[in-house]
């Protein structure tokens, strides 16, 4: 039965790809052009500061506010349930737009259901201040308002259904290196026909492998610097990334990682990147170990 019901799920939500999809690719690209001159205040949204994304959590609220909204007009406290449904609009607004940020820098099959999630949060947006316009003036015949609440809350959960699916079954905003374990072992560092790291040309990312991780090493000045090549936003190629102010900058989303450590210094990700400490072999070669995070 459980399962028949995820499939049921399933096909509603991709029935809408079809104009989710172009949809979403509209929308990113105005998106884009918004965040891209105010990145300190799109990385602010992101939630690098935090270490979280910060849409994930900023939803929490108005859902749970709307629930209230709902329980106080059936127990008959007209007035507490207008003020409260005042601050669930309040808190949608802020976080539709730290969903916005993140949406800018969503790709594929996530855009689209972001897209549906977003249209769905929107229109229920859009009921609530019907909502609380109808409430205005403590009018006698409250049946109208209070429908419109319950509709929203309907369509507030199946909004979050979706936005669930754009997290947890395709991974965004989710650490690429969560399940990746620490590692405390020194690991051989394949350098391929390279026999001197000092020999690599200056500040050029160069991609190399150790065990079953792919690391980007780059060379500056005597010091050469090793993180993983998966960026930990989106899984973007590092080694195809370029140098910025000490920082590796992802191909695909801007995100820069400071190459001493690894640690995030723009977003999109708010994430840090896992880093290598390297040493010569005994036996020849190169080796190198995981910094383990604090």
């Amino acid at each position: 039965m459980a399962h028949s019901m995820a499939r049921l799920w399933a096909r509603l939500v991709a029935m809408n790809d079809g104009w989710a999809r172009p949809f979403g690719e509209f929308n990113r690209r105005w998106a884009t052009a918004l965040f891209r001159p105010i990145y300190p205040i799109k990385d602010l949204l992101n939630g690098r500061w935090l270490g979280h994304p910060l849409h994930a959590a900023a939803t929490d609220i108005p859902i749970g506010m709307l629930l209230g909204v709902v329980v106080l007009d059936v127990l008959g406290y007209p007035g507490a349930a207008d003020i409260v449904l005042i601050g669930t609009i309040v808190f949608m607004l802020g976080a539709a737009i730290t969903g916005l940020a993140d949406y800018s820098d969503t790709d594929g099959t996530a855009l689209t259901r972001a897209t549906l999630h977003a249209t769905i949060m929107v229109v229920t947006l859009l009921i609530l201040i019907v909502s609380a316009v109808m409430r205005a003036g403590s009018p006698t015949d409250r049946a109208l308002p209070i429908a419109l609440s319950i509709i929203g809350f309907v369509l507030i959960t199946i909004g979050a259904f979706v936005g669930g699916d754009v997290a947890y079954l395709f991974g965004n905003m989710v650490s690429r290196h969560a399940f990746r374990g620490a590692g405390t072992k020194w690991v051989a560092l394949d350098t391929g026909q390279v026999t001197d790291l000092q020999a690599l040309p200056e500040a050029t990312p160069t991609k190399m492998k150790a065990g079953i991780n792919d690391l980007v090493v780059v060379r500056v000045g005597e010091t050469v610097h090793a993180l993983h090549h998966v960026c930990a936003h989106a899984g973007g190629p590092l080694s195809e990334g370029t140098l910025v102010d000490g920082c590796i900058q992802c191909p695909w989303h801007g995100s820069r990682f400071r190459l001493t450590d690894g640690a995030a210094q723009r977003g999109p990700t708010v994430y840090d990147q896992p880093s290598y400490e390297i040493r010569r072999a005994e036996g020849g070669g190169y080796e190198v170990r995981r910094v383990p995070t604090a």
